[in-house]
């Protein structure tokens, strides 16, 4: 598959057989193997139905309030949030197997990150006091990270990351890449080979953030001829797949860009490495934005 910018940006689109659904990623549509990734608005007292399958699922509140009844539990009031700029996510993490319902207690709009499995782990929902939020880089690269799913958490592929970077700044940055599975003579992880969606939202809806997504000579789609150099105007509730490759963010001046981060791939990590041509600049920070924390 040739990666452009046109084809490695998901727009929202209606679906008439499936009225909530704002944003759907799938397997097939990226060109990968992994993640499934969904966007849905449900008002007030309206219900979702669905199945896990041999997937394991990360349900994210973007905003409103929800319940879940299941065959593997039954979460009440979790959510609450209006908006993804007024604190972290609630995320409930349910295994392969389970068929679950979800009502909305407070309209809002509910993330789904899907990818296929072979272990089996307990449900559980992490609330956004369990949520690590710390500031990473510096100065025009600072930016908030909220850990959803962390790297070491009780699932078996599956990553979650909320990020925040203030107006002009940059994140994902210096550029790296986790595009291939290295481990060290010493059995540390170098690098996974992870894909990634990037779903955003901007506190000002009418404004953008550019991602830049490109391929070294080592990536196997570039070795198979198929390089990727695209430089993406990413809007309010759009979607961008990183299948491969470096991948730096920037954001629009007097605009807060928002974007939940799913990853998933060779290993449960964020194992990555910088483009060598850039890294340097993490040796020149000094200090910290301070507009953040964002909250």
């Amino acid at each position: 598959m040739q990666y452009t910018s046109a084809n490695l940006l998901i727009r929202p689109s209606a679906s008439p057989g499936d009225p909530d659904l704002v944003l759907e990623v799938t397997p097939e549509r990226a060109g990968w193997e992994f993640i499934s990734f969904q966007v849905r608005r449900l008002a007030l007292g309206s219900t979702w139905s669905s199945t896990t399958g041999e997937r394991e699922v990360a349900l994210v509140n973007l905003s409103g309030r929800y319940s879940v009844a299941s065959n593997r539990g039954t979460w009440t009031s979790w959510g609450g949030r209006p908006d993804v700029f007024s604190g972290a996510a609630h995320v409930l993490y349910l295994p392969r197997r389970t068929e679950f319902t979800v009502t909305a207690e407070a309209g809002g709009e509910l993330a789904m990150a899907a990818v296929p499995t072979d272990q089996d782990h307990a449900p559980f929902l992490t609330t956004p006091a369990q949520v690590k939020r710390y500031i990473r880089g510096g100065d025009n690269v600072s930016r908030q990270i909220n850990d959803l799913l962390p790297p070491g958490s009780a699932v078996h592929r599956l990553v979650l990351v909320e990020v925040y970077t203030p107006g002009g700044n940059w994140s994902s940055y210096p550029p790296h890449k986790h595009d291939r599975h290295q481990v060290a003579p010493d059995g540390t992880l170098i690098e996974a080979d992870l894909e990634e969606v990037y779903f955003y939202k901007l506190d000002r809806p009418e404004g953008c953030a550019y991602q830049w997504i490109y391929t070294d000579a080592g990536s196997p789609i570039h070795q198979a001829g198929q390089p990727i150099d695209a430089l993406i105007r990413v809007e309010h509730d759009c979607a961008v797949l990183v299948p491969e490759g470096y991948h730096p963010v920037t954001s629009l001046p007097g605009h807060t860009t928002y974007y939940l981060n799913v990853l998933a791939g060779s290993a449960q990590s964020l194992a990555n490495q910088d483009d060598p041509r850039y890294g340097w600049v993490k040796d020149t920070y000094r200090a910290i934005d301070p507009r953040l924390p964002l909250y």
